[in-house]
């Protein structure tokens, strides 16, 4: 366990003892940073492919200053280089975490754990908009993470435990139970927190009742994303072919990481393509990703939505949401909306496990929309806000439920995916900002959703009513952000034969 104590320096930041070591970091604006922590060791040589283990302690006092590497992955493919910036830094120590804080000499501050998006293959904690400084600003202790991606993360390798990127969270989530009070953090006030494949992970984690975390939201993410073994076996299987290795732990370990990133990168944008369920297996195609948690009966033993549905973490707090037009962020910048034909849109969707019904009803109600508009209408109701209803009328009583609709200049993009971050972030500036946002989005937003945000990990109460009944959703759109009784209703009913 960790000790509280810290001790001024000369620069006037404070040194903090933590489980393994002391660490230094930095003042800007009154908040202090310690960035590149090691929460457990490199996960190469000895330790690849394993679970996490711990970090070797060190002597003296670490320089905290600086993010630390990241995990290994590829660079995203235009135009999404530049629409979502991804730091690559390189170095073996990538199993680490940033933490910001207003006071690391406090007692008892509310804690906020970030864990990134990017399909389970890119993010890290050191991408800009992720900065934690406002939360510490408006006095919380904000904690952001790296964990293993892609191949080295999630890919279901014989040999080897399932997984591991995702046991490397919950290894994150207990250094900050073990070290965050030594920061002013409370570690019985945490609030873990993400988007897309981050909040498919807050699912996850919410689903394995941990008790590691008081609170929880989940921004875009869904509770179905889990693979059967036997079809993650055929994403392994078809790699290691390409690659021209066993599909095995020790067949894949014969190569360096960076080697296995072409092909990983490959085999993703084919299954996001064309979401074959008699390619890849049917929990592959429902996800169109290629490396996502696997059911191994271990570390995962149900799917998440199940499993909260049937009362895991019931007793922790969850506020849940979605972006109007999600999809659009994956079909608009890349030119593939202009392109497609109302003849894809059964396949794609049929691909994905959509009903028929469910399809045809959406041709009859949304006549207006072209091809490609209607695929990203599908997609983004299948994908993302039917799970999260799901997750929400799963969960119970302590639920609250958003929706951010505010429409991005940028053209098409409408309220897409990934366009709520620097609002929530309060970091209407960063690159990844202003690439969706453009260079004039309304700050009022942003004061309004990164305040809902802390309200509900301080006080478990975002502002607005629970989900509940009457299907209670704020409607976030920089205009009325106002509370909307079951919104879309008839297109929710689509898909579920409740009322």
């Amino acid at each position: 366990m960790a000790m509280a104590a810290t001790e001024a320096t000369d620069t006037g930041a404070a040194v903090v003892q933590t489980a393994y070591g002391k660490v230094r970091g930095s003042v800007t604006g009154g908040v202090s940073a310690y960035l590149g922590i090691p929460y457990a060791a490199p996960p190469f040589g000895a330790n690849r492919f394993r679970p996490p283990q711990p970090p070797r302690p060190w002597d003296g006092v670490r320089d905290a200053t600086a993010y630390g590497p990241t995990a290994p992955k590829p660079p995203y493919p235009r135009p999404y280089d530049r629409l979502l910036p991804d730091p690559a830094i390189p170095g073996e120590d990538c199993l680490n975490l940033n933490v910001w804080t207003p006071d690391p000499g406090a007692t008892g501050l509310p804690v906020m754990v970030w864990i990134h998006g990017g399909a389970f293959r890119n993010g890290s904690g050191a991408v800009d908009i992720y900065n934690g400084a406002n939360f510490a600003r408006d006095g919380v202790v904000c904690v952001t993470l790296n964990y293993r991606l892609g191949v080295e993360g999630f890919a279901h390798l014989p040999g080897a435990p399932a997984n591991r990127g995702l046991r490397d969270q919950i290894a994150a989530l207990e250094w900050v139970r073990d070290n965050i009070a030594a920061f002013g953090g409370d570690p019985g006030q945490v609030t873990v927190f993400g988007e897309s494949a981050g909040a498919m992970s807050v699912l996850t984690l919410l689903s394995l009742d941990l008790g590691l975390f008081r609170r929880a939201i989940a921004q875009s993410g869904s509770g179905a994303v889990a693979q059967k073994p036997e079809d993650a076996l055929l994403v392994t299987t078809e790699m290691a072919a390409r690659l021209g290795v066993e599909p095995t732990a020790a067949g894949f370990a014969a190569l360096d990481p960076a080697a296995i990133l072409p092909v990983q990168a490959a085999v993703a944008a084919e299954v996001a393509m064309l979401p074959d369920p008699g390619r890849w297996g049917a929990s592959t195609a429902a996800t169109a990703m290629s490396l996502v948690p696997v059911l191994d009966g271990e570390s995962l033993p149900h799917r998440p939505e199940d499993a909260i549905a049937a009362g895991a973490g019931r007793d922790v707090d969850l506020l849940i949401g979605t972006t109007t037009d999600e999809f659009r962020l994956f079909l608009m910048p890349n030119g593939l909306a202009a392109v497609a034909t109302h003849d894809l849109i059964g396949p794609v969707a049929a691909g994905m496990g959509f009903p028929p019904e469910v399809i045809a009803g959406y041709r009859a109600a949304h006549p207006e929309l072209t091809a490609g508009e209607l695929i990203a209408a599908l997609c983004t109701d299948g994908m993302f806000r039917m799970p999260s209803i799901r997750v929400a009328e799963g969960h119970g009583e302590r639920t609250w439920m958003y929706e951010f609709a505010w429409r991005s200049p940028e053209p098409g993009l409408g309220a897409c995916h990934a366009l709520e971050l620097g609002f929530v972030f309060d970091n209407l500036r960063s690159p990844e900002a202003e690439g969706l946002a453009g260079p004039n989005p309304p700050q009022g937003l942003a004061d309004a959703m990164h305040r809902a945000w802390i309200d509900f990990a301080v006080h478990g109460d975002p502002g607005w009513r629970r989900y509940g009944p009457g299907r209670a959703v704020r409607v976030f759109d920089g205009a009325a952000d106002e509370v909307v009784p079951d919104p879309r209703a008839d297109d929710r009913r689509l898909w579920f034969t409740a009322p």
